[in-house]
């Protein structure tokens, strides 16, 4: 039996420092956070930040990074492979919402950072917006590719349909994981499933039109 190589103790403790940093730029704010706060909490001394990022700035732009690959590869996973109907399409998007909501749930400090605009660092603000970018065009791909089955009707505005998806994607898990609690207390109890169910009946039946 292979043995799984545990973590090396310098990425172990890059990770922890990033940790850290996610969530005190989510929580105190870029601006508030300094670099002897993060170290402070992660128990060494300021070299040992300086070590990994030269930085605030450059660990900011390595969150944003790290968490937009796993976010896309979220999203990848719903790629449409095959053709089928729509009720079947209804049940590809709702499985991909339920990775794309658990992600949210489970990263809610770095989705904070994304969708929120924490960090005003010119830039990580490149960053965020080639993220969101990238995340709306994952999901044009797929539109497309669902045309290409013949699942889609050829006559559909890609860009925009893609668009309004992300946009509505985006108010519900801000919404869900951020509202205030005047509105946080109508969805924020609701579980990753069935909010992802509500997202893909209502991509298909009220956004799209299908």
């Amino acid at each position: 039996m292979s043995k799984v190589n545990p973590m090396e103790p310098g990425e172990e403790r890059r990770d922890q420092i990033i940790r850290i940093a996610t969530e005190r730029f989510a929580v105190q704010g870029y601006q508030q956070t300094k670099i002897s706060d993060i170290v402070r909490e992660a128990g060494v001394a300021q070299g040992t930040f300086y070590w990994h990022f030269k930085s605030k700035a450059a660990i900011a732009e390595e969150i944003v990074l790290t968490g937009r690959e796993k976010l896309l590869e979220a999203i990848g996973q719903g790629y449409r492979k095959d053709a089928g109907s729509i009720e079947d399409m209804v049940k590809a998007s709702e499985r991909l919402f339920i990775d794309l909501f658990t992600f949210a749930a489970e990263n809610r400090y770095f989705m904070e950072l994304l969708l929120r605009g924490i960090v005003r660092e010119e830039s990580v603000s490149h960053l965020v917006e080639d993220t969101r970018g990238a995340v709306e065009k994952a999901f044009r791909h797929n539109m497309e590719r669902a045309i290409e089955l013949g699942m889609l009707p050829k006559t559909m505005n890609v860009p925009v349909r893609a668009a309004l998806l992300v946009s509505m994607i985006e108010g519900m898990i801000t919404r869900w994981l951020f509202g205030s609690d005047e509105l946080h207390t109508d969805v924020g109890h609701i579980s990753p499933e069935a909010l992802a169910s509500e997202a893909a009946s209502f991509e298909f039946y009220g956004l799209l039109g299908s």
